[in-house]
């Protein structure tokens, strides 16, 4: 029996959209990808990831041998390298499976060098997955088929797609800075009050998971609605960290921290300001002084400065650090953070850490 192999294909959610209308006949690649994909042979899956919100939602079975074809399909990008296919199994939206619900059976999850490497699977398509990945997701695919379970999507991650990053220089990119979305005025009061608030979610937050708290020692007397910071009886006055002065100096400023004993849990930068650069230059220095430092890192930032985040942690200077800043940070929106934190409510301290791979993105930028 000849031996099956199983490919990732990367979509958003408008061109898995797009590719149903067209009939869910075609599915295409970038010209850059023609070498990959004249590797993909009939009997072949196809396994269908949506980005933005990361769940598997289907897959493919080649039916042909690979050509070339411009027609149009989709509207971002022509995709020219194609492959003619067969639906075997589809999802909804909201019954597609997330792929943090199989860490434990996916070997990428495994021997992590830091908490958010595994992105680096879905970082361009098609890629050729290990049998047993690919096995694994196919049979979580199915049953998700026989027991669907409902899981809300947050349409402004379904939607969203880095902005491609055009001119290069060498061996690093230059990010696009045209057409960008005019700046909202906002008094420093305002941005400073939002901060604050952020942060003392994120503090409450913790606590109530059951973790000891830091928060950046210039911030340690702010309070928020009347509430300070100081009250958290899990708010530490020091670190019990054993690194360098230096690095010692640059963790101390981080804008939040979740402990547990010695070890950092999370670490998190909030920026309501326009600029976003400040925390990415803390971490950036993180990474340079401790490259080895196995801390999950997140930038939290209002909505709008999405795009503007991942710009920005795509730059040579971020991006020539080993390892680069994008494969280790994730962003988490204020308005998704809001919104989780109300949804688990009382449950919160049942919630594990991991739960904030679920709420926030890659910074990674993606070659869908």
């Amino acid at each position: 029996m000849k031996m099956r192999n199983y490919w990732l294909d990367l979509f958003t959610g408008t061109s898995w959209n797009e590719f149903k209308i067209a009939g869910a006949k075609v599915s295409g690649f970038r010209e850059s990808r023609w070498n990959s994909v004249q590797k993909i042979k009939p009997g072949d899956y196809l396994i269908c990831y949506l980005t933005g919100i990361s769940r598997f939602i289907g897959i493919l079975e080649i039916i042909d041998m690979p050509y070339k074809d411009t027609t149009p399909i989709w509207k971002d990008d022509v995709f020219p390298c194609r492959l003619k296919v067969k639906v075997v199994a589809e999802l909804q939206l909201e019954t597609a499976v997330p792929v943090l619900e199989l860490r434990n059976k996916l070997s990428f999850f495994q021997n992590l060098k830091n908490p958010h490497a595994w992105t680096g699977n879905f970082r361009g398509s098609p890629g050729k997955w290990e049998e047993s990945d690919g096995e694994a997701v196919v049979q979580a695919i199915y049953e998700a088929q026989k027991n669907p379970i409902i899981r809300p999507v947050d349409e402004r991650k379904l939607k969203y797609r880095p902005k491609a990053l055009k001119a290069k220089i060498g061996p690093v990119t230059v990010p696009e800075n045209e057409g960008e979305e005019p700046i909202k005025e906002e008094s420093e009061g305002e941005k400073l009050r939002v901060h604050t608030e952020i942060q003392w979610l994120l503090l409450k937050f913790g606590a109530d998971m059951g973790f000891d708290l830091w928060v950046a020692r210039n911030d340690r007397n702010k309070s928020w609605n009347g509430k300070k910071f100081t009250e958290f009886e899990r708010l530490k006055t020091g670190l019990p960290l054993q690194f360098d002065d230096a690095t010692n100096r640059t963790i101390e400023l981080i804008d939040v921290l979740w402990l547990k004993g010695n070890a950092i849990v999370a670490a998190f930068e909030v920026e309501s300001t326009t600029s976003i650069y400040s925390g990415l230059l803390r971490m950036s220095d993180l990474v340079s002084m401790q490259p080895n430092l196995n801390i999950p890192l997140y930038l939290v930032a209002p909505d709008d400065r999405r795009d503007k985040v991942m710009t920005e942690v795509n730059r040579p200077t971020f991006s020539k650090l080993s390892p680069p800043l994008s494969e280790i940070c994730r962003f988490i929106s204020f308005n998704s953070l809001k919104e989780q934190i109300k949804a688990v409510g009382h449950m919160l301290r049942f919630i594990k850490p991991e739960f904030l791979e679920e709420i926030s993105e890659s910074c990674e930028i993606e070659e869908v």
